[in-house]
């Protein structure tokens, strides 16, 4: 665009372009014209044509002045057109940015409120859920809690159990505690299954041999005597052997020591005429009765044969019952006498309680005839009781034969 005073020029519009290219064909002609006035002196008669020429050239430059004074009235024509329809243009452009800016403001406005009325159920919600989440929250904290608890609790006691775990090691890991050990496992449960007058602990036999527990059982079959043994070596031995001559070794180990056992209690607490001819060897393990019974009956066979009867804390257990109710029949039949005794002498009370009953109901009946009288008296002494009260003197004679009849005087 170029400015010239108030007039704005359009370098890329036709008209103007057009107008341009005059002017500048004007200047030429001008200076054509001037160059051809100095070379008029020269030749006087080359200038008539040229003269003439100039002539037309006149004609043609005042043609061309008269279009370009119509083309500047054209281009102020099409300059004010243009400003007034950029007036125009630039008022309906505003007057549509108002409206848009109109619309857009109601728009935000609507999307503002819209937008706080779901932030605010937004919020709510939230709210809501934070609410139950608390709760949810809160109750899984003390569900925590609690198992938290109990975990320690249950930790507690897992320490405590390894701590026992470990003292019981040390004690099986001795012999005389682990002797210990099954003589208090055997106290407790023969302690459980039989009365206390039915079994002694520690017994001294007429061999001076003390037996572990000693059964007082009827003849037959007698006292039995219990006798606790635990060949744990042997048996962890066993467990631990992981090769065929380590496992030869403590199968060896282990009928040794079991034998030992059986021939032990068999030549100590087997006294004919003191003990039954029987006794029992009790295992305070139940893995060492499963294992002798399992991979050794030859064993098993062998306390059979010496009459020694290898029994687990289990089968301990069901022994004692047994033995509880063979002592509770002998003590039955014990006591027969007793109770027949006891039977005669009630059967004596009962027949004398039915003479005394009999007696006393005679003494009731005299009685109650007795009363029957006293009361036919008392009702006749009562019935003349109330005639006298009320001067009944209709039955009485109105003239007693021995009473003076009473004269009046005369005057």
């Amino acid at each position: 665009m170029i400015q010239v005073g108030d007039m704005v020029i359009d370098p890329s519009n036709p008209l103007v372009l057009a107008a341009l290219v005059g002017v500048v064909v004007t200047i030429l002609i001008v200076v054509l014209l001037i160059m051809a006035l100095r070379a008029a002196g020269r030749s006087a008669r080359a200038t008539e044509p040229l003269a003439q020429q100039l002539g037309y050239l006149g004609q043609h430059v005042q043609g061309l002045a008269e279009g370009q004074a119509g083309l500047s009235q054209s281009l102020q024509i099409v300059s004010d057109t243009a400003t007034n329809g950029q007036a125009q243009l630039a008022q309906m452009v505003e007057q549509r940015l108002a409206s848009v800016q109109q619309n857009m403001q109601d728009r935000l406005a609507d999307n503002a409120l819209r937008s706080q009325r779901g932030l605010t159920e937004m919020q709510e919600r939230m709210r809501e859920t934070l609410h139950g989440s608390s709760k949810q929250t809160t109750t899984s904290l003390t569900q925590l809690q609690e198992r938290l608890a109990a975990i320690d609790k249950a930790q507690d006691n897992i320490t405590k159990l390894s701590g026992d775990v470990l003292s019981l090691q040390d004690i099986l890991s001795n012999k005389q505690t682990r002797g210990a050990f099954g003589e208090i496992q055997l106290r407790d449960i023969v302690g459980k299954a039989l009365p206390n007058d039915s079994y002694a602990l520690q017994h001294t036999l007429s061999n001076g041999r003390r037996a572990d527990c000693l059964i007082h059982l009827p003849n037959p079959p007698g006292p039995i005597v219990i006798d606790s043994k635990f060949p744990l070596e042997a048996y962890e031995a066993l467990r631990a052997a992981d090769t065929d001559h380590a496992l030869k070794q403590a199968v060896a180990q282990m009928k040794v020591a079991v034998k030992k056992h059986i021939s032990d209690i068999s030549d100590k607490y087997i006294i004919e005429g003191e003990t039954a001819d029987g006794a029992l060897m009790f295992l305070p393990s139940e893995a060492v009765y499963a294992e002798l019974h399992a991979n050794f009956p030859d064993l098993v066979r062998t306390g059979f044969d010496a009459r020694v009867w290898i029994v687990s804390p289990t089968t301990c257990m069901a022994t004692l019952n047994t033995m509880r109710a063979i002592l509770k029949d002998a003590r039955m039949r014990e006591q027969a006498g007793a109770i027949r005794k006891e039977l005669a002498l009630l059967v004596g009370d009962v027949d004398r309680l039915g003479t005394r009953v009999g007696n006393l109901d005679r003494h009731f009946s005299q009685a109650s005839k007795d009363i029957e009288e006293i009361k036919i008296s008392a009702d006749k002494a009562g019935k003349r009781a109330h005639r006298l009260d009320n001067f009944d003197f209709e039955e009485i004679e109105e003239t007693p034969p021995n009473v003076v009849p009473l004269e009046r005087p005369e005057c």
